[in-house]
């Protein structure tokens, strides 16, 4: 009872994080706007200026919430994987899904630049890329599941998922070489990844996508729990070892796959929340590390979005950076300070 209770105080704890780092999030920006007048707009009420609730209701809103999609969504795929695997430095791109989000975008801008004009423009229009993307990881999930069924172990699809992505970022590099400087630095702003060009129309898409994803984790929690201990006693568990990994790959294709389609590829996110998650659970039950990882990942988001706007100021730094900036010290951080604990 003591466990249970303590693991309710840190989701409680959780919570509260996720609410203030959330407020935070809307409230700081390039534009100091009073909290109350923040709270008015987004619970309907009237702002003093117009311009004001323009910013809350159409920009900063619908960019916290995909802050709190992607952070979740891909702490949960990099759990996924990292369990899979058995392997501490897996993440959600292991796959090869974010490199082949590249070579989708990568061919779409290059293919703007030859055809020009009116088709150029059109290609280059912010849905285009988003279906670019989601093509490019799509076809790389094919591949992948196509594979998947031949291979044996989960370890030999892992060295497939990595020499997949090795093609596609192999392809991308020749794509860039023969890109002009235009063409190369829209590339590169894209990979950047960004949290603040997602539409209400793109959220309702990416929320679906991700809860589809959510649902296959919980699913397969009973099959994760036995891959813990190894396939084979997995298989004694009368669990089976090809559907538990076709529902995880899916289920991190969906996670992964849409976020990157579009806030592009953000990295550290889903390699580095599962392991400071589980400093403070310290339980390897996926039904308590699902839940605490998912909203982890949002906070953690949140926070490096919220450092990214440089608030008070015109700038804004990619996303990217921060998370490794804010995200990799802390790890460390946290694994030197346990092995001190430990030894």
């Amino acid at each position: 009872m003591e466990t249970q209770k303590s693991y309710k105080l840190h989701f409680i704890i959780l919570l509260l994080l996720l609410a203030i780092a959330f407020f935070i999030n809307i409230g700081l920006g390039s534009v100091s706007i009073p909290f109350n007048e923040t709270l008015s707009a987004l619970f309907g009420g009237e702002s003093s200026k117009s311009s004001w609730e323009f910013i809350i209701q159409d920009y900063r809103l619908p960019k916290a919430i995909t802050a709190i999609l992607a952070g979740g969504g891909l702490a949960v795929s990099g759990l996924l994987m990292q369990t899979l695997f058995r392997n501490p430095l897996a993440g959600p791109f292991v796959l090869g899904l974010s490199s082949g989000a590249s070579l989708g975008v990568a061919f779409l801008i290059l293919g703007a630049g030859l055809f020009g004009g009116a088709l150029g423009g059109l290609l280059l229009s912010s849905w285009s890329l988003v279906i670019a993307s989601a093509l490019g990881s799509f076809l790389v999930l094919l591949a992948v599941l196509s594979v998947s069924f031949k291979v044996k172990d989960t370890m030999t699809l892992l060295i497939i998922g990595l020499m997949f992505g090795s093609v596609t970022a192999a392809i991308v590099s020749v794509l860039s070489y023969f890109s002009n400087a235009e063409q190369l630095q829209q590339f590169v702003f894209w990979s950047f990844g960004t949290l603040g060009n997602v539409s209400w129309q793109g959220i309702l898409i990416l929320t679906l996508c991700v809860f589809l994803g959510l649902g296959l984790s919980f699913i397969s929690i009973k099959p994760l729990n036995a891959l813990l201990l190894g396939e084979n006693y997995a298989k004694s568990m009368g669990i089976n070892i090809k559907k538990t990994t076709l529902f995880i790959i899916l289920a991190t294709s969906l996670l992964a796959g849409s976020i990157t389609a579009f806030a592009g590829p953000i990295a550290f996110v889903g390699l580095a929340v599962p392991h400071l998650t589980r400093q403070y659970f310290t339980t390897s039950n996926h039904l308590i590390l699902l839940p605490a990882v998912l909203i982890s990942g949002a906070i953690l988001m949140l926070v490096c979005d919220t450092v990214a706007q440089l608030p008070f100021t015109e700038f804004t730094l990619p996303i990217n950076a921060i998370t490794s900036l804010i995200g990799a010290p802390v790890v460390i951080w946290l694994l030197v300070r346990k092995r001190k604990l430990l030894f």
